[in-house]
Parts: structure tokens; sequence; C-alpha cells
């Protein structure tokens, strides 16, 4: 599609929007069918109205990579960004936002970030000259190197990699009550921010009430809006309206968890309105997806709301095997919805495999805009315009930690980088709870020479740079998928 020219004959080129959930399992998507008690009529209506993607893939089980990869259309490995001690995404890396804002878009971000450094940036500390901001005095991993994020020198080095940097004409940027923004919940334009400010109220009810701010400044002109909620991530809190919504005898962290999504959907149920209140429903393309799967301690443990550190934040991953950190179904395949009533036929279901890679070139085809070679994801317009499940034949591939894999057609094959190894096909109802590597040893073969071969092209290269931890090892067995 050449530069200039829409994907559909509108007046104005469509506003697209990404809405980005924070540890939801595939499961408490309610049109999935997978449990009872999930309540997202809103998100269940959007799907309705577009594509049900079944088997939608995040780059990464973990939140910091998995978000570089959605922003830049790449994977996040080609610029040496593994895991999250790999952070920051340096400012060099070409986001979706800048590419839209360059064809005449303005670009909001609000919510969640996690691409600035964090408490493990070590290399980057150094790199910076920071050492004297490195401590070993970490409460939940003795003698392990973190940094120092609350004195001046590494505030004001970590201010560079804000989302304003990053192509964002707009943000409202924070995780609960602290926010960086330069706009109003109530719409606002605000100075040049320069500290944080505090904002009272529900945090999930925070970003929709930014978003819905954000698309009423910017109603007239197209608009790229990138909305990512800190839902259901632990710590978890809600709201007596919220939780009212489900039964008190449940186990209490999932009632928490699902009170959270619940939030999320009237929020997205809010934008819609809006949307169609100034007739912009049609012109604009939404993405729904999680940035990984659930993680779910192995067991589900629900313990105390305030216990430090406590993993299950209340979503699963039914029927997927595994969790947020490991490369089975379950840590990467996620809630996936794209919906652009009038351009892609409503009540569409997409069984073939679709990858966060895949929304900045579709933003960029339906912008008008030529898609970069340097890409790794493919145009979804003309298969959903189409009502097509005929999507191109691809290769997908993972790698971190101690982990690697690739998905082409139905086969998926996994490496650990202890040698072990397994093949799958997730098509069937057995999934990766049947290991058929001993039956089909050619196709592992292939496999893990094409997953080696894309490696080659990482930094650093190698199918797993790193060793598996004790926590994969531990995961592995428990789940017990390459046995």
């Amino acid at each position: 599609m050449a530069a200039g020219t829409f994907a559909v004959g509108a007046d104005r080129a469509p506003n697209v929007i990404v809405i980005l959930m924070d540890d939801m399992g595939y499961a408490d998507l309610g049109i999935y069918g997978q449990e009872k008690d999930v309540k997202t009529p809103h998100l269940d209506q959007l799907a309705r109205d577009g594509v049900l993607c079944t088997a939608g893939y995040i780059t990464a089980p973990q939140c910091a990579p998995s978000r570089m990869g959605l922003l830049t259309g790449k994977y996040q490995q080609r610029a040496g960004f593994d895991t999250i001690p790999d952070l920051p995404m340096r400012l060099d890396e070409v986001t979706i936002a800048e590419r839209l804002r360059e064809a005449g878009y303005t670009t909001g971000m609000v919510g969640k970030w996690h691409l600035c450094p964090s408490w493990w940036s070590i290399p980057w500390a150094r790199e910076q000259g920071l050492e004297a901001h490195i401590t070993t005095e970490n409460p939940r991993f003795p003698g392990q190197e973190f940094l120092l994020m609350d004195t001046g020198e590494v505030e004001e080095k970590m201010r560079e990699y804000y989302p304003g940097h990053q192509g964002f004409d707009e943000y409202f940027y924070g995780r609960t009550q602290e926010y960086w923004r330069n706009f109003s919940r109530t719409g606002k334009t605000l100075s040049t921010p320069t500290q944080w400010e505090r904002e009272e109220g529900f945090r999930v009810d925070i970003k929709t009430e930014a978003a819905l701010a954000f698309i009423e400044r910017n109603k007239t002109n197209p608009f790229f809006l990138y909305l990512a909620y800190y839902a259901p991530h632990t710590p978890l809190a809600s709201t007596p309206e919220y939780l009212s919504r489900f039964s008190k005898e449940m186990v209490e962290r999932r009632r928490y968890g699902l009170s959270m999504i619940a939030a999320v959907d009237d929020g997205v149920g809010k934008i819609r309105k809006l949307l169609q209140e100034y007739g912009l429903e049609q012109n604009t393309l939404i993405f729904f997806l999680s940035d990984n799967g659930a993680p779910l301690d192995m067991t589900l443990p629900d313990e105390p709301l305030n216990k430090p550190y406590a993993v299950w934040d209340g979503s699963k991953n039914t029927p997927w095997i595994g969790e947020k950190g490991m490369l089975s179904e379950g840590g990467i395949r996620v809630p996936f919805v794209v919906s652009w009533p009038g351009t892609f036929k409503a009540g569409q279901v997409c069984d073939q495999p679709v990858t966060a890679l895949d929304i900045a070139p579709t933003a960029l085809a339906a912008a008008g805009q030529s898609i970069p070679a340097e890409l790794d994801g493919i145009d979804l317009i003309p298969s959903f315009s189409a009502n097509s499940n005929g999507l191109p034949q691809r290769d997908l591939f993972w790698r971190f930690w101690g982990q690697s894999a690739i998905r082409r057609g139905n086969w998926k094959y996994v490496y650990l980088s202890d040698g072990r190894d397994a093949l799958y096909d997730v098509s069937t109802d057995a999934h990766e709870a049947k290991n058929l590597i001993r039956t089909h040893p050619e196709k592992a073969q292939q496999l893990r020479s094409a997953l080696k071969e894309w490696t080659h092209e990482l930094m650093p290269p190698g199918l797993n740079p790193i060793s598996l931890s004790e926590k994969e090892k531990t995961w592995y067995q428990f789940y017990e998928i390459l046995d």
C-alpha cells in the first residue's frame, strides 16, 4: 500500500487504539468460554464486533521485553533485549508512536510504561557511570546487585527514557497513584512536568479517565492511543463496587483479580461509547491483548492480599499449560482481539497464529503508510477485511532466559539450555500435555534448525545465552511437559 493512501475510503486516516493488559491470562476473557466466573461483557462485545483470535501470542512471557516487541514491531532480542535486566529500551529504537506521528497522528500513552531503566539495569548503570548507586543490599534477593533508583542523578537519567522521548506527544504515565503527565484526567493541558504528581482514586479508573480525556482532546484529528492498564498485576486492589459483582465465597485472590479485569472491561465500554458519540467507531482500529500469561505460582496459592511479593494475581491460563516466565502456551498465548467495525466483518474467529508484532505493520497500513522491511510482523488487514483465515504461512519465534521456541503451523518446538527439548501439536486437545518428539524426530530437527538459524540474527546470538535457572527447572518439573 502506498504511503498517503488509507486502507478504507474514509475522510481521514483511522484512529488506532492498543489496549494492553498486565498479567491477564487467556482464560479470563469471557468469550473464550474457559471459566464460568469471568464477567467481561464489553470486551466480549468488542470481539463479537471484530475478530476473536484464539492463537494470539506475545513475544516474551515477561512484561518489559513483550512491550518492546509490541511497540517496535520487531523481536526485541534483535536489539539485545531478552529480559528485564536489559532495560532500558534504547532511544534509537523506533516505536509505532514515532512512525504514526510522522504520518500526522497525535500520539498518546496512558498507564504502565516499563521500558525505562529499572533496579535490575546494572549494565546500563555502568554505561552511564552510575556505579556509586549500585548496591547488593537487596531485601528480596540478598547479595544480588540492584540499582538505587530514587537518587537524583539516577532519576535525571531515567527521565530521558520516558514516553515523551519515545514518540508520544501526550502522556499520562504511571502505575498506581503517582503519574508523570502533560494533561489531566479532565482534559486540561499541563505545563511540562517537572515532578511526579499524585492522583487519587482506583488505579484502573484513573487510566480509563485519562484515556477518555485523551480521546476528547484529539477527536478531530487522527490519533494513536497506547493504553496500558496495570491490571490484574499484583499488588491486587479493587473497589467495593467492582468486588460486589463477584461472590464473597470465591477464592479471595481470584475475586480481586476478576474485579480488576471487570474494571478494565467497564473502561473499554466507556471508550467505545465515547467513540460512538463522536461518530468515530467505524474509523477506529482497536487491539486488545495481554503482555504475557498469568503468573500462577504453580498451585494458585490464595495468599493474603498484603503479602509482599505474592505471585498469583487471580487470573488463569486455562486450557493452556504453564505460566508467566515460561515459553509454554500458558506464558505466551494471550487474550487477543482486533476490531475495526465497517472494515473487518463482525463475528470472525481466527484460529491461525497472530502476534503482537503484527500490530505495528497493521497500524501503519491502516494509516496509509508503507511498512518498513525491518518489521517482523505482518499486515492483518487483507485477511481480516476479507473475512479470511488465510494468513500467510510463517514461523513465530521466542527466546527467553534458558528457553527458546518456534511455532510453525500447528507444530511447536521448545528447547531448554540444559539440552532437553519437546515437540507438540498445539492444535490438539492434548497440546503441550503430549510430547511428540519421539514419534516425529525429523520434524523436531527441522524446527530446531530453523530456530537456531533465527537466533543467529539476535544480540547475543545463540539458542540460549542464559543457563536454565532453578525457577525454570522447577516449573518444567512441576508441569511435566518435557516427559
